[in-house]
């Protein structure tokens, strides 16, 4: 029951008593006894709706009394939790002039809180930006549009400048009048800090994939012109040792044998590089075909039989595979076997190198040299397959090498969807296994 619900009802029992009395105060009353055992009656239901509705009127005040210590509780939360907001907070009228404003909107702002009341809020901002401040200000209080994130540099009262995020919402009366501004204030500073370093990594990774663009195109066009002329230089060689017995001396014969020899050297060298430079642009393609495997490996080791033989070193085959065919590209799997091979020989100074090729599971073969050299240093297998990488530079400086084989034989291992793996020990020699699919195919669209 409300207010104007028990005053009715006063009224109502007010009107009743005063009809009672009135009749009461008739002489003709006293005569007629049951009449005024009814209007007693009628009186005494009055005063019990009365008390009934006083009742009423108590519990609702009671109720009102709970509803008011619970708002002030949930208003006393609320002044809590925005007085010690991480973030500053601050409600200003619609022309920006501060009302209100927590602990961290005066900290970020560097003024005590009881000065902050009154002033402005556009003081607060950067000199360079007031004029978009208060264009925005002007579009909040015209429109009552919200910036989901507002960016501005800050100019605190005894601080340095700072960038913060404003998010703000406005606050209508009835009439849709923007009559507040809820403003919440955040300190981005070392968000824009990242932001800038991450710009400037993404600029610096475009330079270095530009320079390595560069390199790229450099090492392809100076191996085009550096290989032009070593042919030559072999040709003409091979072409004096030819005629070596009718005009050449032996010493000379020797000298055109060691120009003939190390153009060879650098020949390969320029094959290395250019080789990689077309695997880094991926202009290096498969040529599919199918062969006979064992014989590839016979072949293979036949050719570099005398560098084995050169330092005393038995150079042995080991195939155990049912069906020798596979298809791949003949070409580029003896380029790897020769740099493997190779390898080997140059590591080891004595012992044997054992080349075995077996079946393996899911229609793969492998492919292992095995040798007993020098070994590679645990700590140096992570780095075995990258380019330009040597291991242990004092061991190999006099054994020669660009520092390209084994990662041209990676990269063109995975070409052919297989996988290269080494095991070694210091000192006691290493393993060399290639894995490959016995059929790529034709259609695989190479990816380097």
């Amino acid at each position: 029951m409300n207010t104007n619900e028990f005053t009715q009802q006063m009224k109502k029992v007010y009107n009743r008593a005063g009809s009672l009395y009135q009749r009461a105060g008739e002489s003709h009353v006293i005569e007629y006894p049951a009449l005024l055992a009814d209007s007693l009656e009628e009186l005494r239901t009055s005063l019990e709706e009365l008390r009934v509705a006083e009742e009423e009127l108590r519990q609702q005040n009671e109720e009102l009394q709970s509803a008011r210590e619970t708002v002030e509780a949930e208003r006393q939360r609320y002044q809590e939790l925005f007085e010690f907001a991480p973030d500053g907070y601050l409600v200003t009228d619609a022309d920006g002039t501060i009302r209100e404003a927590n602990r961290a909107a005066a900290d970020l702002l560097g003024i005590a809180h009881n000065y902050l009341m009154g002033k402005p809020l556009i003081i607060f901002i950067s000199q360079e930006e007031r004029r978009a401040f208060r264009t925005k200000l002007l579009r909040l209080r015209e429109v009552g549009s919200s910036e989901r994130e507002w960016e501005v540099v800050v100019k605190p009262r005894h601080d340095n400048c700072f960038h913060a995020a404003l998010t703000v919402a406005s606050v209508r009366d009835r009439q849709d009048k923007v009559i507040s501004l809820r403003w919440m204030m955040r300190d981005i500073t070392a968000r824009k800090e990242a932001e800038e370093k991450i710009r400037a990594y993404h600029l610096q990774n475009l330079q270095l994939q530009e320079a390595s663009r560069l390199k790229s195109q450099f090492l392809a066009l100076m191996s085009h012109e550096l290989r032009t002329p070593m042919n030559a230089i072999i040709g003409f060689s091979q072409l004096l040792l030819r005629q070596r017995n009718h005009n050449l001396p032996s010493n000379q014969a020797n000298m055109v044998e060691r120009i003939l020899n190390s153009g060879k050297h650098l020949l390969k060298m320029i094959e290395e590089i250019l080789d990689f430079s077309k695997l880094e642009a991926g202009r290096l393609d498969l040529d599919l075909a199918e062969f006979n495997l064992v014989g590839l490996v016979k072949e293979t080791v036949e050719e570099l039989q005398c560098l084995a033989e050169q330092k005393q070193l038995e150079l042995n085959i080991q195939c155990c595979l049912d069906n020798p065919c596979v298809v791949n590209d003949k070409a580029r799997l003896r380029q790897i076997l020769v740099n493997l091979i190779s390898n080997a020989i140059k590591f080891t100074d004595s012992g044997s190198i054992l080349l075995e090729a077996q079946e393996l599971s899911d229609n793969r073969v492998a492919i292992a040299v095995k040798d007993t050299g020098i070994g590679i240093d645990p700590s140096d297998l992570q780095h075995i397959f990258q380019e330009f990488r040597q291991i242990n530079q004092s061991l190999t400086r006099d054994r020669g090498g660009t520092g390209l084989g084994l990662a041209i034989s990676d990269r063109l291992v995975r070409m052919m969807q297989g996988k290269i793996k080494v095991e070694s020990q210091l000192g006691e020699g290493s393993t060399f296994q290639v894995e490959l699919p016995r059929q790529i195919p034709v259609e695989l669209e190479v990816i380097s």
